[in-house]
């Protein structure tokens, strides 16, 4: 299970009828620390969907790795799918399924690149095998053989057997902000609880409105 303890984050809310807040990252928040005592495995992660150069969408599981009023933030290769598919298109979509709660959210919004010192700094407290790692796998090419992946794994472990392992020039991070929130919430007989939060930019007011299930 991922450790999601330093997980950087807003103050939740209070207990209450979700569909009365006020402001979405609040109630991310109150949901994600519920999340993270109720789910088994990876209550951090979330569908990533992304665009390719034909407009056909692109989706796969990431782990969020920080989220606080400026967005959610997680790591990859530049030279992936999705770090190909954003540099054409910086925009993205989010969802968190977490079936123990019986709830998502969902989350659209631009794509931006995070700072040098913030990859570093995230890259620094990865263990040591996982930085091996992400040297030694060049992500999305194809792979002729785990023989082969593992003989890179061994090349580059022998390299930093001791010492700091730094971060690979193209291993970065991205963050997305948010201009649209869903908050959907199961309940019987499919007459669940769905509100959406919507703002022009960052740093706009938020406007929220209850959907129809």
């Amino acid at each position: 299970m991922t450790d999601t303890t330093s997980i950087k984050h807003p103050t939740p809310l209070t207990s209450g009828d979700f569909t009365a807040a006020e402001e979405p990252f609040a109630l991310f928040a109150e949901w994600f620390a519920e999340a993270v005592k109720s789910e088994q495995n990876d209550p951090n992660a979330m569908a990533l969907a992304t665009v390719d150069a034909d407009g056909l969408p692109d989706v796969r599981m990431v782990l969020m790795k920080g989220f606080d009023a400026d967005g959610f933030v997680f790591y990859s290769h530049i030279a992936s799918a999705k770090g190909r598919e954003l540099a054409a298109n910086p925009k993205a979509a989010l969802l968190f399924h977490w079936k123990s709660l019986r709830r998502q959210v969902r989350i659209r919004g631009p794509v931006t690149p995070v700072a040098d010192a913030e990859a570093d700094a995230y890259f620094a407290t990865r263990p040591k095998q996982a930085q091996i790692g992400a040297w030694a796998s060049k992500q999305s090419q194809p792979l002729e053989s785990r023989f082969a992946f593992e003989q890179a794994i061994a090349k580059v472990g022998a390299k930093y057997v001791i010492g700091e392992v730094p971060r690979p020039p193209g291993w970065s991070g991205w963050r997305i902000t948010p201009q649209r929130f869903e908050f959907w919430h199961d309940r019987p007989f499919r007459l669940h609880d769905r509100i959406e939060f919507r703002r022009d930019d960052a740093g706009h007011a938020w406007s929220k409105v209850r959907l129809y299930p």
